[in-house]
């Protein structure tokens, strides 16, 4: 099932030298994420954006996308709809690779919210290690079988509200703990008082990230 979605090219107008790759969450789509980059594009001047609509119509809203439904919540109901929506994501990253020309150390994921879960569910399961992957406001959706199957170690960055009434804080740490026991490396920002979404704190750490993990 092939993606689309709004991109911006890079900032220095050659031909892109990274790639960031920006997740949306339940029942947005790529104009969402897509705001962001005007907002590093200085920081990341070589790099082009682009920010996909997910696969598939919101069930929950007359608008929207969604990367899985969300109408149970279940546990393995969750898991399944991460393991089925990966293979897509999986495509949508290789076919922005061989359109740019760029291996995969100079390709990032952003997430939000589902796009950070499928952020987390991807990268580490890719056999050559992305750049890194920053995901706000998310959570590891793992049974175990990450263990079995992890393939790389991409550097991680999660940025989480205190106050998140969607995906409680909590997640944070429990992401962390389970990530970092598999050797993968992970930073973390709290953003104090924020609900479900991102902040100036949190956009600014993000962009340092970035410009750290796609120097060129």
């Amino acid at each position: 099932m092939p993606l689309s979605g709004p991109s911006l090219p890079p900032a220095d107008g050659k031909p892109a030298r990274a790639l960031v790759i920006l997740l949306h969450g339940l029942g947005s789509d790529g104009n969402d994420l897509i705001g962001l980059a005007p907002h590093w594009a200085a920081l990341l001047p070589h790099a082009a954006f682009v920010s996909p609509n997910a696969p598939f119509p919101c069930d929950m809203a007359p608008y929207g996308y969604q990367w899985f439904s969300l109408q149970d919540r279940t546990p393995a109901r969750v898991l399944a709809g991460v393991q089925a929506a990966g293979p897509i994501l999986d495509g949508f990253i290789d076919e922005q690779m061989a359109l740019h020309g760029l291996a995969a150390d100079k390709v990032a994921l952003v997430g939000f919210s589902q796009g950070t879960m499928m952020s987390l569910h991807a990268a580490p399961r890719r056999k050559a290690a992305l750049a890194g992957v920053v995901g706000y406001s998310g959570r590891l959706i793992d049974d175990g079988a990450l263990a079995r199957e992890i393939a790389s170690r991409p550097p991680m960055l999660l940025v989480h509200g205190t106050q998140d009434e969607i995906v409680p804080y909590q997640s944070l740490e429990l992401s962390k703990t389970a990530l970092e026991a598999l050797d993968v490396p992970v930073e973390t920002v709290t953003c104090p008082g924020l609900g479900h979404g991102i902040d100036p704190a949190g956009l600014s750490a993000g962009g340092a990230f970035l410009q750290k993990v796609l120097a060129v």
